[in-house]
């Protein structure tokens, strides 16, 4: 759903949630919690036993793109932190 269908449903957008709890992409506060984003990704895929290669074949995408979100080379997109999620916890 578009952000501009959600809001005539009544509903608020994810970024604009998170915006609003973690403050504009590039301030400290967001970049923190980006951070901690990299951070649960490498956790998670370290507990559940899964190396760069398995998850980004898991999630759809090139292990160098799982690389550079873990060195912090990357944005991750929302979307992305949501696959990641379900293939770890699924």
């Amino acid at each position: 759903m578009t952000n501009e269908k959600m809001k005539i449903n009544g509903c608020t957008p994810i970024e604009d949630l998170i915006t609003e709890d973690f403050g504009a992409i590039g301030t400290p506060e967001r970049d923190e919690f980006e951070r901690g984003c990299e951070a649960f990704i490498i956790g998670e895929q370290i507990k559940a036993g899964m190396t760069q290669e398995q998850l980004a074949a898991k999630i759809g995408t090139k292990e160098s793109y799982i690389s550079r979100i873990e060195n912090g080379h990357a944005d991750i997109q929302l979307s992305t932190l949501f696959k990641i999620y379900h293939v770890l916890y699924e």
